[in-house]
């Protein structure tokens, strides 16, 4: 098959630190050409792939303090794939949301709609608008607030598991390990507070988005206190697998309907189990029991934090290898792909 694959501009592909969809679309873009697609990544100019790399900008978005309209970029790049797409492409595959719509009904090559984020009031308004668009989902509960739009499949986001190496027990003293935004969403707060009712040290990675500096400093950056609260910045892939891996367990209090959460297979692809609040996807994700817990409060997170060190860190790195995959994930989309070309979806 012929292949474009879009991504967001704002970070490189792969990300250079923090960004899900964008490892995503590396993972899926090279293994992709590595089973013999033809494949075309359009991405910032600074990525590294092994498919053929169209850009609008030499770097991500967010590196290049110039930039005033960031979204013109993404007008800029979806211009040049659909201007390009009946002689080039035979699917194009779209992972920036709700700004491909638009484009998808200008031409005959379907486009298929990776559904990265979660449904608002307002996307599920131009999803409604568009529904005729083919789209995959990457968890069942992710459809559940728009049920009624034209869902091809289901794919679950994978990794490369030979880049996260197995830990068979944590490293003492034990700590527990929070990665992701500092966010209200993502439960920084909340992870500290469970830190804090356990006397466990809490080592938090990840990045401050702007819209959230404030929630940082006034929430989260007060507890950091270097010993019991350490907060380690935005970290390397290296720096994070060990992080997790050395954990005696993850903590995911998330505060909203997380449509995946990719920390949690990264988590139990090193060994460590994972802790989680039970909204979103998590029951998907997790194996209540075997590899994590799914809580429906933070006492009971609390509660179960000694319970997680009984776990067999053996079977959470043989979950991750069996079910969430790259290998496992391309063999998803390229069953999605095939299902739209051979039933004619298009617009």
């Amino acid at each position: 098959m012929r292949i474009a694959q879009i991504s967001p501009l704002w970070e490189r592909v792969p990300p250079f630190r923090y960004g899900g969809i964008e490892l995503v679309v590396k993972l899926l873009t090279d293994e992709l050409v590595r089973r013999g697609h033809s494949v075309t990544l359009f991405a910032s100019g600074d990525s590294i792939t092994n498919a053929k790399l169209h850009s609008v900008h030499d770097k991500a978005l967010r590196l290049d303090s110039s930039i005033q309209e960031p979204d013109i970029y993404h007008q800029m790049i979806l211009a040049e794939v659909y201007q390009e797409a009946y002689a080039n492409f035979d699917i194009i595959h779209s992972h920036i949301g709700y700004t491909a719509l638009p484009y998808s009904g200008f031409v005959k090559t379907p486009t298929v709609h990776t559904l990265h984020g979660a449904f608002t009031s307002d996307t599920i308004k131009i999803h409604h608008r568009f529904s005729e668009q083919p789209l995959i989902s990457i968890s069942s509960s992710q459809r559940e607030p728009c049920l009624d739009l034209n869902y091809v499949h289901t794919v679950y986001n994978g990794i490369d598991t030979v880049v996260y190496p197995f830990y068979s027990q944590p490293v003492q003293p034990a700590y527990l390990a929070f990665i992701g935004r500092m966010s209200p969403q993502k439960g920084a707060v909340e992870a500290i507070k469970i830190a804090r009712a356990t006397g466990l040290t809490l080592k938090m990675a990840g990045k401050v988005d702007v819209v959230d500096m404030d929630y940082f400093r006034e929430k989260v950056e007060p507890s950091v206190d270097g010993e019991q609260i350490q907060y380690l910045g935005e970290i390397s892939h290296d720096d994070k697998v060990r992080l997790l891996g050395e954990a005696m367990a993850t903590l995911f209090p998330i505060t909203w309907r997380e449509p995946f959460g990719l920390v949690m297979i990264e988590s139990m692809a090193a060994g460590t189990p994972v802790i989680a609040m039970n909204l979103g996807a998590v029951p998907e994700v997790i194996v209540d029991g075997k590899t994590g817990f799914v809580c429906d409060s933070t006492d009971k997170m609390i509660e179960m934090i000694p319970k997680a060190t009984k776990l067999d860190r053996q079977i959470c790195r043989e979950y991750v290898v069996s079910r969430f995959s790259v290998e496992s994930m391309t063999d998803g989309y390229e069953k999605a792909y095939s299902m739209i070309l051979n039933s004619g979806q298009s617009t």
